[in-house]
């Protein structure tokens, strides 16, 4: 590792360099992740191994839509073809707003996190790669395939268009003063 923290510094800022293991601790989940997609883009049958993700990619959904007041009315995670595509999962919201269309719809971008904070955890001290990691690789990996919101839910967030205003004048404001500073 010491090598990779040389090598690091020279490229990167010291607090970027700090996550070096968590970087290398994700590479065989990233790894399985685009094989996974070009199994997964050849035949149906590899859809099962989409299956950790596309469940949670629907459950955050479903939660935002709760904790934001969107009412989700339906969950599923049954693939189905519509057209020549195929869709791994849905969930219906009843009453989608301009204020919590963007958090329910964009929810799966927090997906993300979730293998940052196993290989933050994992790589914690001194470590080394074990069994258990493997397994843990199977369950990280489909997390990058299913973080980035469908075309869908990019469509559904657009109504939240108010909060582009508010984060526009947020900025201004904000450079105005580093300005002044």
């Amino acid at each position: 590792m010491a090598m990779f923290a040389s090598a690091c510094g020279a490229l990167l800022p010291a607090a970027a360099c700090q996550y070096t293991d968590v970087a290398i601790y994700l590479i065989p989940s990233f790894a399985l992740a685009f094989l996974i997609r070009m199994l997964s883009a050849s035949h149906p049958f590899f859809f099962i191994f989409t299956l950790a993700g596309t469940i949670c990619h629907e459950l955050s959904h479903f939660i935002a839509g709760l904790a934001t007041g969107a009412r989700p009315t339906t969950f599923t995670v049954i693939p189905k073809r519509t057209g020549r595509q195929w869709q791994l999962g849905s969930v219906t919201l009843s009453r989608v707003t301009w204020y919590n269309a963007a958090p329910s719809a964009l929810a799966p971008l927090l997906l993300l996190l979730i293998p940052v904070a196993a290989a933050w955890y994992r790589t914690r001290g001194n470590w080394t790669f074990e069994p258990f990691d493997l397994a843990l690789t199977l369950l990280l990996a489909p997390q990058f395939l299913s973080f980035w919101p469908s075309s869908s839910d990019w469509k559904i967030a657009v109504r939240s268009w108010p909060y582009g205003i508010v984060i526009a004048l947020a900025g201004f404001a904000w450079f105005q003063f580093v300005r002044m500073a």
